[in-house]
C-alpha cells in the first residue's frame, strides 16, 4: 500500500510535507498582457478541493453548529458545478476538517469527530467515530497507508478556551480498510496546529514546543530526543502547522486569538511580542527566528512557504497585513529580502518551476478577497483579480491542470485560469 493518489494535488497543502507546491507540472506563466479570469460559485462553508484523476476535482464543504455535517462534491472543473455530492456525512463540533484522494482510490474525509471513507462515486464504504468530544482538525496519511489525525485544542468561535485550561492531544492512528482505530498517543502538550508527516515521522507543533512521533507500523512512540521549545518571549503565542522542507520544520508562531476572525484577520491578533518565522533544525532540534514586521498584535492560522530551489521562505502577519520574504543562507541565517503590505491570510501555492506564488489580499471597503500572483524572487505583482469571495480566505488553495487554480474561502470556490489580452500575431 502506498499514500496518496499520483495526483498533482492529492490532499491540502499538496502533501503532508505541507510544501505548498503541486507534484509535477508547470505554473501559470504569467506574461506581459496576461490577466486573470475568474469563475466564481457561492457555495457556503468550503475547506478544500483536491485532484485525483485529470478532471476530477472534489470539495469539501460542511454545514454550522456542534452537530455539524461534511459532505464531498466531485465539480466540473471549469463551471464549479457540482456533478455528484456526498450523503451529509456525520461530524462534530465545527472546526475546518481535511479531505484526502489515497493511494487506494478511495477519499478520505476527517471532520467533527468522525472519519470517513468514500469510493469515487461519494458512497460511504466506512466510517469512524474519533474518541474524543472535540474537532478533529484533518490528517495525514503515512507511507503504508495508516491515517493519523488529532484533535483539536484550542478555541473557537463562541467556543473560548484560556490556555490553562487547553488539554494534551491525543493522535489516533486509522488502517485505511474499516477506518478501525490501532493506535493512540496522548502527547505531553496541547496543539492546534494540523499534523505535518515525512516519512514515518509525525511533527506535531504543540503549544509551547515542536514535537516528533514515529511509527513503527503497529504503535506510535514519542521521541524523547526530540522537542524544540519555541515559545520563549513574554507576549508570544502558539504556533500553527509546519512546512518540513530544507532540513527543517518552518512554521509562523502568534496564532492565539485566530477564532476572533470576522471575516478578516486584520486587527483581530492579541500577542504584544513580534510575530515570527520559527525554523526548527530537524536532526538538532535548534531553533531559529525571524520577525515578519516587528508590530505587536500580529495573528495568523497557516503556515509560510520554502521555495527550495531559490532558497527563499516567505512569511506572514495577517493581524498587521504584511508579507514578508527572507533568503536562506547556507548556514541557515536568514536574511530579509523583500516586504509588502498586503492582507494575505490563507495557505500560500508555490509554483517551483516559474517561481510565481499565489497570495491573497482582502480589501474591507469593499468586502472583497483578491488573489494576486507574485514573484517568489523579488515579490512583483505579476496579476491580480477579484476571486468574488465577500470574504478574507484562510482556507487552501488548488493548482487546476493547466494554467489555472483555485481558490476556497468560506463563501464559496472560484477558478483562476490565465487568458491574455494581447493581440493575436499575424
Amino acid at each position: 500500500m502506498s499514500d496518496y493518489w499520483p495526483s498533482p494535488w492529492p490532499c491540502e497543502d499538496g502533501g503532508p510535507t505541507r510544501r505548498q507546491t503541486p507534484r509535477g507540472g508547470g505554473g501559470l506563466g504569467i506574461g506581459l498582457g496576461d490577466r486573470l479570469e475568474v469563475t466564481h460559485r457561492l457555495a457556503p462553508l468550503v475547506t478544500m478541493a483536491v485532484l485525483r484523476e485529470p478532471g476530477e476535482v472534489f470539495l469539501l464543504r460542511h454545514s454550522a453548529g456542534d452537530g455539524a455535517f461534511s459532505l464531498v462534491e466531485r465539480l466540473d472543473p471549469v463551471t464549479l458545478g457540482p456533478l455528484a455530492t456526498s450523503p451529509e456525512l456525520r461530524g462534530g463540533p465545527l472546526w475546518p476538517g481535511g479531505l484526502a484522494a489515497h493511494a487506494n482510490g478511495s477519499l478520505y474525509v476527517v471532520f467533527g469527530r468522525h472519519g470517513h471513507r468514500l469510493d469515487d462515486d461519494l458512497h460511504v464504504v466506512a466510517s469512524r467515530r474519533l474518541p474524543r468530544a472535540a474537532p478533529y482538525n484533518s490528517f495525514v496519511v503515512l507511507p503504508d497507508g495508516a491515517l493519523v489525525t488529532k484533535d483539536f485544542a484550542g478555541s473557537r468561535p463562541g467556543v473560548p478556551v484560556a490556555p490553562t485550561d487547553r488539554r494534551p492531544c491525543e493522535l489516533v492512528v486509522l488502517e485505511p480498510e474499516r477506518l478501525e482505530i490501532v493506535a493512540t498517543l496522548e502527547l505531553p502538550e496541547p496543539s492546534i496546529a494540523r499534523l505535518s508527516s515525512d516519512a514515518a515521522a509525525v511533527y506535531v507543533v504543540g503549544d509551547t514546543s515542536l514535537l516528533r512521533v514515529r511509527w513503527d507500523g503497529s504503535s506510535l512512540r514519542l521521541d524523547e530526543d526530540f522537542r524544540a521549545t519555541y515559545r520563549t518571549l513574554a507576549g508570544q503565542t502558539y504556533g500553527w502547522d509546519c512546512v518540513l522542507a530544507a532540513g527543517a520544520a518552518w512554521f509562523l508562531d502568534n496564532g492565539d486569538g485566530s477564532e476572533r476572525y470576522t471575516g478578516t484577520l486584520r486587527g483581530q491578533g492579541i500577542s504584544t511580542a513580534p510575530l515570527h518565522l520559527v525554523r526548527v533544525d530537524v536532526s538538532s532540534g535548534a531553533v531559529t527566528t525571524a520577525e515578519v514586521c516587528g508590530r505587536p498584535g500580529g495573528i495568523v492560522a497557516n503556515p509560510p512557504v520554502v521555495d527550495e530551489r531559490r532558497r527563499i521562505v516567505v512569511g506572514y502577519d495577517s493581524g498587521n497585513g504584511v508579507i514578508a520574504a527572507f533568503d536562506l543562507g547556507a548556514d541557515a541565517e536568514l536574511t530579509a529580502k523583500w516586504r509588502r503590505d498586503q492582507d494575505h491570510a490563507s495557505h500560500l501555492l508555490l509554483f517551483p518551476d516559474t517561481g510565481e506564488l499565489l497570495t491573497g489580499d482582502y480589501d474591507p471597503a469593499r468586502h472583497a478577497e483578491q488573489a494576486v500572483v507574485l514573484d517568489i524572487a523579488t515579490g512583483t505583482e505579476l496579476a491580480r483579480s477579484d476571486t468574488g469571495s465577500t470574504v478574507q480566505s484562510v482556507l487552501f488553495p488548488t493548482p487546476g491542470f493547466g494554467r489555472d487554480c483555485y481558490t476556497c474561502s468560506f463563501t464559496g470556490i472560484s477558478r483562476l485560469s490565465v487568458t491574455s489580452d494581447r493581440a493575436a500575431g499575424p
